[in-house]
């Protein structure tokens, strides 16, 4: 494959071939049996415990922890020399896919591997990774993040938890509060962020859980994710030695913000795992299940629910692995200019931050949707905690707060996309103005004869035109503070998510077509998904115009709008049939 990709957020503006995307039917073998071992171990160790699991026995949910770092698990972001085994970023990502089916457990295993650890890996000296790190991706050590405090939730940085000097300038005395503390009845070390006397910017420190003053407290009571141990932990003049800061003084906020973009990430290939099997918990009750003496799977109703939970899952896979490639060039290319693994990698990652924001927003909201029609499915059965379905509908409620609400991500999409056009990491409003200038002569450009990928990507340039168009319309409008208009910037927002999107599963149908040949049900899905992308692009951009402008300017723009996502009608009875026949015939997720 050849090393294109483009700057977070030009997608808006840029095309990309799909020859130079990554899509997940390239996973070698290598990765593919790291996935296998991640599925033996859950079947063996996991998904037989659940029930145990949700009581919420601490010691249950570190000792599998712990046999998952015997196994290596814990390790696969961690380099060779802290006993990892340093897997490329894509890799990561597809471990935390899998992960991603176990409930309560992947909520723990992802904590540790991801917040728990990396703040030490990416942010630490050599001492504090010796120390810490080698001994978390064994699993000899359990890790926590302690950022959000009873008064701090999304703004993490108006916390109270405060470090003094000590007298002898030999330790910190630590003095807060924490909540919502994941792994925190259990952990052995924690990342706690606090502000150093008074410092207006937070600073970072790695705390034992053992060092008197140290007060964990009772695991809350939630509606979900049961059997992860939620905490409130307690700092009474706790002595933090000055070599356990973590970065520099005043880099806490910095380094919470960079470990947030790595959460939001791998969330986003967290919830296909979830996405999938719910996918498979439904089909195989579909299939088993008899109601007016049909099979539910015989009904199109039933049908038409699987189809659009497949569509939707197919679509944001498609996204992950896309941008996951993007991550490891550009990881890579850090590598290549001197930069050590550590710094590599959370640059890397944290310059998406347009992508993990989408990711993140439109991956639990994807999920919100296939487990409430995985519910749906189930009937009756679905409300009763016999059935792991009313399990995932409760676990996945989480996901839209976690690493940062999805009202607070939306606001990111929009507000990195712009800024980074402003700096002129790409030109988006240069074309914006002209298109805007030329309203009245905005066509469609459709050609006499398209080939069916043609006529997708002309789709897709006409969507970005109306973002173009849309956003154009806001700054001129609002100006610099146009990011105040909250609603306004939520449209902006959905029309950034769907186009991302659509363009992926374009791409990916495309690439797989050319490697593998033609195949009509990757075609249905693609259809249905650009004809859903049309409507939502349509909608939250005439929402947007109508609440930027009025009268003859409106409608100049809203009749432009309609030109550009004017696509054509497709037979979405016939497409979605074809879809859930293959998942039922397949009786899983299989695509």
């Amino acid at each position: 494959m050849e090393n294109v990709n483009l700057k977070s957020g030009e997608f808006l503006v840029k095309d990309v071939e799909a020859k130079n995307i990554f899509i997940p039917e390239e996973f070698n073998e290598e990765q593919r049996m790291i996935a296998q071992s991640c599925r033996d171990f859950m079947e063996a160790d996991v998904l037989p415990k659940l029930d145990e699991i949700d009581k919420g026995e601490r010691q249950l949910m570190k000792d599998i922890l712990k046999k998952s770092g015997e196994l290596g698990l814990l390790g696969i972001a961690i380099p060779e020399q802290y006993n990892g085994f340093e897997q490329s970023f894509l890799t990561q990502m597809l471990v935390a896919e899998v992960i991603g089916a176990g409930y309560s457990f992947s909520v723990a295993f992802m904590c540790h591997c991801g917040i728990g650890t990396m703040p030490i890996m990416y942010y630490g000296n050599d001492d504090q990774r010796n120390k810490y790190v080698a001994k978390l991706a064994t699993g000899e050590l359990i890790g926590a993040y302690c950022l959000t405090e009873p008064g701090a939730g999304s703004d993490a940085n108006s916390g109270k938890t405060n470090a003094k000097l000590s007298e002898d300038g030999k330790y910190y005395i630590l003095n807060g509060q924490k909540m919502w503390i994941t792994n925190g009845g259990f952990c052995d070390t924690q990342v706690v962020f606090a502000k150093v006397e008074n410092d207006r910017i937070l600073s970072a420190f790695i705390v034992e859980s053992n060092w008197p003053g140290v007060v964990i407290g009772p695991d809350e009571h939630k509606m979900g994710i049961k059997g992860s141990s939620t905490t409130q932990i307690y700092y009474n003049d706790v002595k933090v030695p000055v070599e356990n800061m973590l970065g520099k003084r005043g880099e806490g906020f910095r380094i919470a913000l960079n470990i947030l973009h790595l959460g939001r990430m791998k969330l986003g290939a967290n919830v296909i795992g979830a996405a999938k099997q719910t996918i498979t918990d439904s089909v195989r009750y579909a299939n088993e299940r008899k109601q007016f003496g049909s099979l539910l799977s015989s009904f199109g109703a039933i049908k038409q629910k699987l189809a659009k939970m497949a569509v939707k899952c197919y679509a944001h896979e498609s996204a992950i692995y896309r941008v996951s490639q993007d991550v490891d060039i550009l990881i890579d290319k850090y590598k290549s200019e001197g930069k050590d693994h550590g710094m590599a990698a959370i640059e890397g990652i944290a310059h998406y931050a347009v992508e993990d924001a989408i990711l993140k927003v439109w991956g639990s909201e994807m999920l919100d949707f296939i487990v409430d029609e995985g519910v749906q499915i189930h009937g009756g059965m679905g409300y009763s905690a016999e059935m792991n379905v009313e399990r995932a509908y409760r676990d996945s409620r989480i996901n839209r707060i976690f690493e940062g609400t999805n009202e607070i991500n939306r606001l990111l999409v929009v507000e990195a996309a712009t800024k980074r056009a402003m700096k002129g990491e790409y030109d988006l409003f240069g074309p914006a103005e002209e298109l805007y200038n030329n309203i009245n002569n905005i066509t469609d450009d459709k050609k006499a004869y398209e080939s069916y990928f043609d006529k997708k990507r002309r789709y897709i340039k006409n969507f970005k035109k109306v973002i173009m168009l849309t956003v154009y319309s806001a700054t001129q409008k609002f100006g610099r503070k146009f990011m105040r208009e909250q609603e306004v910037v939520n449209n902006l927002s959905d029309l950034i998510m769907e186009l991302y999107l659509a363009e992926s599963t374009v791409l990916r149908v495309e690439k797989l077509e050319g490697l593998n040949g033609e195949n009509p049900i990757n075609k249905d899905i693609l259809d249905v998904f650009v004809n859903d992308t049309a409507f939502v692009i349509f909608k939250n951009a005439k929402d947007a115009i109508y609440s930027i402008t009025e009268g003859e300017e409106a409608e100049k723009l809203t009749e432009a709008i309609k030109t550009l996502t004017d696509i054509e009608g497709v037979n979405l009875m016939n497409k979605y049939r074809r879809i859930a026949d293959k998942l039922i015939d397949d009786n899983e997720y299989k695509f």
